[in-house]
């Protein structure tokens, strides 16, 4: 018999990976993945960078690196931080990651112990519930509202609760619910971190697809303490194969998460950070991700409408002001997991929303994904949907 390491009790074979494993048959509308849509790739731009870095420094490329990363891709992102997050900040307090999931798995490396409380909006993020599940914390759920996490339930909790180790936040178009934080949430916020002085992981994959209203500063951009850890990525606008994102913090922060990646991974890959770096260079990134936000926001559109034609009275959801998804609350009767597999009958797919809440409760929501699907599919997909949950309705 295997003995394995006690903090494997907690990791479960995933339901909804289960679920997905179902969905890539073509006759299958699938609103259940986060996944960019492919046809946006633009794999010709990047297929010249990839020359360029080659012909120019093809030796180097396929070398090892520095675990920070590529100081040039560095000095690059912190130019965005500026312009894109009101983020004033330097190479120095950038490090690179395979994707913002590692950096999830590091931020909690570094900030958890057995036992520790790590808090969530409820819902959260599944990939970070399951990334923190590693370090064996417990989790205390924050409720929400249509307009994000409610500060006074925030303030409560941090009142009320020891060994608070880190706060996981999403405010722009949050996965799951595709809610967003207003300006005074924001401030309000970051005035109960700096009370009680505890660490925020504010992840941003979607800050850039946004369809409606101003762009708003980011939590970071806010902090005079060096309490707030930010993930960026590049898989929401560039391409998600390449798993890259980073992590921007305080100095001391930054040192510690470049030990801890020297361990993991010694560097996030040279080639990847080379060509990303020579795309930004050679051609518009932002005349890019406005051909993604374009296409994503009338998808959003096409889905939104569809609901609202289709879905029953009983059925609420967001109305995202971007980002990749929509979040529905179905009568509390109703359990989405067992009426997936009645959906997948029906060739349509979604993601049951039981795996969004840290401490598993709340069986009736959904989240629905519109960021793959042609326009006459989202429709199609949202009326067969739609039977579905009026057959479930008492």
């Amino acid at each position: 018999m295997v003995n394995f390491a006690e903090r494997m009790n907690d990791i479960k074979a995933s339901d909804i990976r289960e679920l997905l494993a179902l969905v890539n048959k073509p006759e299958i509308i699938s609103f259940a993945g986060g996944l960019p849509a492919p046809e946006l790739f633009p794999v010709d731009k990047i297929k010249a960078a990839t020359d360029a870095v080659m012909d120019e420094n093809g030796r180097a490329a396929l070398q090892y690196g520095p675990t920070d990363g590529l100081l040039r891709l560095r000095e690059q992102i912190a130019d965005r931080l500026l312009a894109k997050n009101g983020i004033h900040t330097d190479p120095e307090h950038i490090i690179m990651t395979a994707g913002s999931q590692q950096g999830l798995d590091f931020a909690a490396r570094l900030f958890v112990n057995p036992g520790d409380y790590v808090l969530m909006e409820s819902p959260s993020y599944l990939g970070a519930i399951n990334a923190f599940k590693l370090s064996q914390p417990r989790f205390k759920e924050v409720p929400t509202d249509d307009g994000g996490m409610i500060m006074e339930e925030l303030d409560k909790i941090l009142a009320t609760t020891e060994n608070v180790k880190m706060i996981y936040v999403i405010p722009d178009f949050q996965n799951p619910s595709g809610r967003t934080w207003s300006l005074e949430r924001r401030k309000k916020f970051m005035e109960i971190v700096n009370k009680y002085e505890v660490i925020v992981l504010e992840d941003n994959p979607y800050g850039e697809l946004r369809y409606k209203g101003e762009y708003l500063p980011s939590l970071k951009s806010m902090d005079t303490k060096g309490l707030v850890v930010y993930l960026g990525t590049f898989s929401k606008i560039l391409a998600p194969g390449y798993r890259l994102a980073w992590m921007c913090a305080s100095k001391e922060i930054i040192e510690k998460i470049n030990l801890i990646a020297q361990a993991a991974v010694l560097q996030t890959s040279t080639v990847t950070m080379m060509v990303v770096s020579k795309f930004i260079d050679m051609f518009d990134l932002d005349a890019h991700v406005e051909t993604v936000r374009a296409v994503y926001e009338h998808r959003c559109n096409v889905m939104m409408d569809a609901m609202a034609k289709y879905f029953p009275k009983e059925v609420k959801y967001t109305v995202p002001d971007g980002g990749l998804f929509t979040w529905a609350e179905l009568p509390d009767y109703i359990d989405t997991k067992v009426m997936a597999t009645q959906a997948l009958a029906q060739n349509v797919a979604y993601v049951p929303g039981i795996g969004f809440f840290p401490n598993g409760n709340n069986h009736h929501c959904m989240r629905l994904n519109y960021s793959c699907m042609p326009d006459e599919r989202i429709e199609e997909g949202i009326k067969r949907l739609a039977k579905v949950i009026e057959s479930n309705l008492k």
